[in-house]
């Protein structure tokens, strides 16, 4: 589609040294460990392949990092960059804030903004390549990799500049409840992933179940705007949760059947014991 000679093009012509990868493997997450594991700089920013940064993004972005605070992760406001895609994948709120487990984490930071300190992503690791556009659990690995951070210690912050505009290109009601039922799918696999280590996200299954049994009640959608169901978000969420038993299972490695010699002699080296 032209993007490779638009990335060559520009880099001969940049002041700063740009680098293109070609990621052979499927999925958002893979491309983000491809950038993750050529990145040199001292802050990593995340975008997306249809988003657009504010003429002031580098500026907003310098002035934080300024702090000296590096132990968290950061994202900024998304904007709709057309005025006919409908108003999904965006964050607009005014105040700065950081992620508590009383907040849902999914979409608190949206991935195609998101930066942090190399030290940071170094401790955290790579993405999920389970979750993501592309992946088995089609969504999720930015939710995933906050609620690691979280897990080690670390802030996540909202910021209301530091803006990226998102061409995303939806426009029908369709492609809205189909990203709607995938973002809810990753969040189940999510959940059963972290239960242990977060159980907070059991809580928030039990509140989207809870909306849901109001919702036939005639209580409120998800989203009044754009007539979003909670249901999607409970079945989806068993769903995503049954998918990832079935990649841990997949993934387990297959128990050797033992002779009966085997067997009698391991008892016996037990009785020894």
């Amino acid at each position: 589609d032209g993007t490779a000679s638009y990335l060559s093009a520009t880099a001969a012509s940049s002041d700063i040294a740009l680098t293109a990868i070609s990621e052979p493997r499927p999925g958002l997450a893979a491309a983000r460990n491809a950038g993750l594991a050529r990145a040199r700089g001292r802050v990593l920013v995340f975008v997306d392949d249809d988003c657009r940064l504010d003429r002031s993004y580098l500026i907003d972005l310098e002035r934080h990092y300024a702090s000296g605070e590096k132990w968290l992760i950061r994202g900024g406001r998304v904007e709709t960059g057309d005025v006919l895609d409908l108003p999904f994948t965006i964050k607009r709120c005014d105040e700065r804030e950081r992620l508590t487990p009383a907040v849902h984490p999914g979409g608190f930071v949206l991935g195609c903004n998101m930066t942090m300190h190399r030290d940071v992503a170094a401790r955290i690791g790579p993405f999920d390549e389970r979750f993501g556009a592309g992946g088995a659990l089609r969504s999720a690995e930015d939710t995933d990799y906050l609620v690691r951070a979280m897990l080690a210690g670390m802030a996540v912050e909202y910021v209301p500049d530091m803006t990226i505009f998102h061409h995303h290109g939806r426009r029908d009601r369709m492609a809205i409840d189909r990203l709607h039922r995938d973002y809810h799918f990753g969040n189940g696999a999510l959940l059963l992933k972290h239960f242990r280590r977060a159980p907070w996200l059991l809580r928030h299954f039990y509140w989207a179940a809870r909306a849901a049994m109001r919702e036939l009640v005639g209580g409120p959608r998800f989203d009044q705007e754009l007539k979003l169901s909670h249901w999607p978000i409970v079945l989806m969420n068993l769903a995503g949760a049954a998918k990832f038993i079935a990649l841990v299972l997949v993934k387990r490695p297959a128990r050797k059947p033992q002779s009966g010699n085997e067997t009698n002699e391991a008892r016996a080296e037990a009785g020894a014991r």
